[in-house]
C-alpha cells in the first residue's frame, strides 16, 4: 500500500460525533503523543485536512550518524562526509578511526571544517578515539529566505572588496576576500540542509513557508548561484595575489561600473524572487542584457594598451563580472518558473 494513503472506516460514537484512526507510524513521525491538539479543516468539497499545529515534528529519519575514516584519508575526503551526513539532516555525527586513533591533523580539520562550514555545529566531544559533533540549531531560528538574503549581502560584499582589491593593489583584502568564499559556502550548506528536512516532511515545509517541494528545488539552484557568483568575486581577488602590475586606471573605473551594475542585476533578481513577482524578473532578464556595453567601453580601452598581460587579466575579469549577471539571469528565470502558473491564473 503507498505510504500516503490508509483506509479507515469511519466510526460513529455518542448521539453526533463521527471517529476515524491514525496510522500509528504517522503520529511517531509527527512527534505527536496522546492528548495533542489537531487542527481539522474542509478544503474544497471533497476534502478534509488533518494539521497538527504548534507541534514540532521529527524532521529526519535517523537522529545519529557515525562515519569511520582511515589513516590515509585526505582532509577533502573527511570533510566531504561531514557535510553529506549535514545535508542529510543528522544532528548528531560520530568520526571516529577505522583503526588505532585519529592522527592530530585529521582531528584539526574536523574541527576546522565543523567551524567554517557547517553552521549550528558544535563539537561536543573531542578525544583521539572519536569526535562527535552536534547539530544545535533550531530548524526556525534562522529561516531559509533569511539565510539566502544573508548569502546574497555576502556575495556582493566580496564582489566589491576584490574589485577595490584591484584598484588599490591590495593584496591583504584580495586575501580577505578569498577567504570569505566559505562564508558564503556556510551559508548555502545550511540552506541545502534545511530544503532536503522539508521535503521529508510536509509540517516542516509549510513552516518554512514553502508551497510545495518543487519552490524547495528552485531554491536549491539559487543556492548554487549565489555560491557561483562568490566564487567569480574570488577568482577576481587571486588575479591581485597571483600579480604585481596595476591595471589601467581607466580600465579599472569601467570594471567597477561593469560590476556594479551586475550587482544591480542580482539585486532586481532576488527582488523578483522575495516578490514573487513575475513582471519584475522579465524587466531583470531584459535589463541584463545591457552589459555588453561595458565590453564594448572595455574594447575601446585595451586597444590602446600594449602589455598582452594586463589586457588578459583585464578581459579575464570582466568575464567574471559578466558571469555574475548571467547567475542573476538564471535566478529571473527560477522566479519566472515558480510564477507562471499564478500569472496565468491572474490573466485567465
Amino acid at each position: 500500500m503507498d505510504e500516503k494513503y490508509e483506509t479507515r472506516k469511519i466510526q460513529f460514537t455518542g448521539k453526533s460525533s463521527y471517529i476515524i484512526s491514525l496510522p500509528k507510524k504517522w503520529i511517531d513521525e509527527l512527534g505527536l503523543t496522546r492528548g495533542d491538539q489537531i487542527r481539522i479543516s474542509k478544503k474544497g468539497s471533497t476534502n478534509l485536512m488533518l494539521t497538527p499545529p504548534d507541534v514540532q515534528p521529527k524532521t529526519a529519519q535517523f537522529d545519529t550518524a557515525t562515519v569511520e575514516i582511515g589513516a590515509n584519508d585526505s582532509a577533502d575526503t573527511v570533510a566531504r562526509r561531514l557535510i553529506s551526513l549535514y545535508f542529510l539532516g543528522f544532528k548528531t555525527i560520530n568520526v571516529r578511526p577505522k583503526s588505532g586513533r585519529l592522527k592530530p591533523s585529521q582531528r584539526l580539520h574536523i574541527k576546522e571544517t565543523v567551524r567554517r562550514m557547517l553552521m549550528g555545529s558544535e563539537i561536543i566531544s573531542d578525544s583521539s578515539e572519536m569526535i562527535t559533533v552536534q547539530v544545535l540549531i533550531n530548524l526556525l531560528e534562522l529561516t531559509v529566505e533569511g539565510a539566502f538574503k544573508r548569502m546574497v549581502h555576502l556575495a556582493k560584499s566580496v564582489s566589491r572588496d576584490a574589485l577595490l582589491a584591484v584598484q588599490e593593489n591590495n593584496k591583504e583584502l584580495a586575501a580577505e576576500v578569498a577567504n570569505m568564499d566559505d562564508e558564503i559556502d556556510r551559508f548555502g550548506f545550511y540552506i541545502i540542509r534545511q530544503l532536503k528536512l522539508a521535503i521529508q516532511n510536509d509540517h516542516v515545509l509549510r513552516e518554512m513557508g514553502f508551497q510545495s517541494a518543487r519552490s524547495c528545488l528552485g531554491y536549491r539552484v539559487l543556492v548554487k548561484n549565489i555560491e557561483r557568483a562568490g566564487d567569480h568575486a574570488v577568482l577576481i581577488a587571486k588575479d591581485v595575489l597571483e600579480f604585481d602590475k596595476r591595471i589601467d586606471e581607466d580600465a579599472i573605473v569601467t570594471l567597477q561600473d561593469m560590476n556594479a551594475f551586475a550587482l544591480s542585476v542580482l539585486d532586481d533578481a532576488c527582488l523578483a524572487l522575495f516578490k514573487d513577482d513575475y513582471a519584475q524578473a522579465e524587466a531583470t532578464i531584459a535589463k541584463a542584457s545591457r552589459i555588453s556595453e561595458y565590453d564594448d567601453r572595455l574594447q575601446g580601452i585595451t586597444g590602446n594598451i600594449w602589455d598582452n598581460e594586463i589586457v588578459f587579466r583585464i578581459r579575464r575579469m570582466a568575464d567574471n563580472i559578466r558571469r555574475i549577471s548571467e547567475y542573476s539571469v538564471d535566478i529571473a528565470e527560477i522566479v519566472l518558473n515558480l510564477n507562471i502558473e499564478k500569472t496565468l491564473k491572474e490573466r485567465s
